[in-house]
């Protein structure tokens, strides 16, 4: 059984930085994609950006050359860089991965920006 664990949201003041973890545990599995999308109260989950597995990114326009994303493949990891954060981007923050051609999510994680 696959699980995708989360870590690193928070609260912070508007400019600041948090690091968001994404860990896939299990046995045998191959992973595709691992992105992260997000939901703010009253809006549909939108995706924030995404990683192949052989590292082609997407991002949404709203957080380019702001957010960055990584994985470390040895560790079945993402990460979610975020600087110079803005009160919009407030929102619980879900991990997703595409693993042996089925979709998981995470729990979500609780990002919350202050002006």
């Amino acid at each position: 059984q696959v699980q995708l664990v989360e870590s690193g949201g928070g609260s912070v003041q508007a400019g600041g930085s948090l690091r968001l973890s994404c860990a896939a545990s299990g046995n045998n599995f191959s992973i595709n994609t691992m992105g992260w999308y997000r939901q703010a109260p009253g809006k549909q989950r939108e995706l924030v950006a995404r990683m192949s597995s052989e590292g082609s990114t997407n991002y949404a326009d709203s957080v380019k050359d702001r957010f960055t994303i990584s994985r470390d493949n040895a560790k079945n990891t993402v990460y979610l860089q975020m600087n110079s954060l803005k009160p919009e981007d407030t929102a619980v923050y879900y991990c997703r991965a595409v693993i042996d051609s089925r979709l998981y999510w995470g729990q979500g994680t609780q990002v919350t920006v202050s002006p």
